[in-house]
């Protein structure tokens, strides 16, 4: 077990990162480079050879009163079956508690729900299970995502998939003349506009335009993108899709409140997915929805929009975390909850 230390280790990382079938975005350098208020450590698993067969970015920061705690978001990366690598990242994580002074460990892991094999082995190793969550509000990572395989698929064969409405509904928006365009730096501005626009109407908190714009600096363009809906000239919708590996995201997405009759939305999900195709991804992942499956539920109608795609919803295992200092961090958990709690009611009150 090893850390990463220099250029030529982080350069071994990102290879190996983005090589895994379990690559996740936000294990890479330049993702922790946009969480710059976290410091970021990567611990690395290795063979007898010296090669890397397991890693997981941690992500540091200290809290007010109760102290640091550490946070793997879609870690680890490696056989998550294979009981010496998990031994060697839970060494290493151990390691890093002690030089930080740390509370907890919390991984949130794109591990699904029934893979008993993996909550055997973890909680052999002293990890907790949180599974518990339903609603967004509950986690910092949704535990409820759609993901649609296409995996050795052509565009016809993607989109064959779909529901019928949602394929009219695309070809209807390009009828209507909507069209879409790759946006540049400068246009984040309009699409944070329509960002605070949607956040207004489905009442949800919107990080400042600042974020977008680190976000463009640190991923772009290689990972990632900014594409725009206009009509008649104006931009009335738009989405930022992240590249990492075998995988494409789906990460941001904003839509105006004028013009959402001519399903500008259904068109640019089908760009980004005939972007992963080209890509030759294995996954076009959708992102979060509520696990309350019920049609009076706030969130019903994103969980019927993302199922229309022929997206399968994926139920991911929750927060998997090693506690360091129990009593405090039941504490620290305590408050945090409160904290969450306080913040939707502000949101709904406005």
């Amino acid at each position: 077990m090893r850390f990463v230390t220099d250029e030529e280790s982080k350069k071994q990382y990102k290879k190996f990162l983005e090589g895994h079938e379990r690559c996740n975005f936000q294990q890479s350098p330049e993702w922790a480079e946009v969480k710059d208020n976290w410091k970021n450590e990567i611990i690395l698993a290795e063979d007898e050879g010296g090669r890397i067969i397991g890693s997981m970015s941690v992500l540091i920061r200290k809290i007010p009163i109760f102290g640091n705690i550490m946070y793997s978001s879609r870690g680890p990366v490696c056989d998550i079956h294979d009981l010496s690598v998990m031994k060697q990242l839970t060494e290493g994580a151990k390691e890093l508690a002690k030089k930080y002074k740390a509370i907890v460990l919390r991984i949130e892991p794109d591990i699904e729900s029934n893979d008993q094999v993996y909550r055997d082995l973890v909680t052999n190793l002293g990890y907790k299970i949180k599974d518990n969550a339903k609603d967004f509000k509950d986690e910092i990572q949704p535990r409820y995502v759609f993901r649609l395989d296409i995996k050795d698929k052509t565009e016809e064969e993607v989109m064959a998939g779909f529901h019928q409405k949602w394929r009219y509904n695309i070809r209807l928006a390009g009828r209507k003349g909507v069209e879409v365009k790759e946006g540049t730096r400068e246009d984040l501005k309009d699409f944070h506009k329509i960002m605070v626009e949607t956040g207004a109407r489905d009442g949800f908190i919107i990080r400042p335009l600042e974020y977008f714009e680190k976000m463009y600096d640190k991923l772009a363009p290689e990972h990632m993108k900014l594409l725009m809906a206009y009509y008649e000239g104006q931009p009335i919708s738009g989405v930022i899709p992240i590249f990492y590996g075998n995988k494409t995201w789906y990460l941001y997405g904003a839509s105006s409140n004028q013009h959402r009759n001519l399903m500008p939305n259904y068109l640019l999900q089908w760009e980004m997915i005939k972007m992963a195709i080209a890509r030759h991804d294995d996954i076009y992942d959708f992102r979060g929805v509520s696990g309350v499956v019920d049609e009076n539920h706030p969130q019903y109608g994103l969980y019927r929009f993302k199922k229309g795609f022929g997206a399968t919803f994926t139920e991911f295992i929750g927060e998997v975390y090693m506690p360091y200092k129990p009593i405090t961090y039941k504490l620290y958990r305590f408050s945090e909850k409160l904290f969450r709690t306080l913040r939707q009611l502000k949101i709904k009150g406005k």
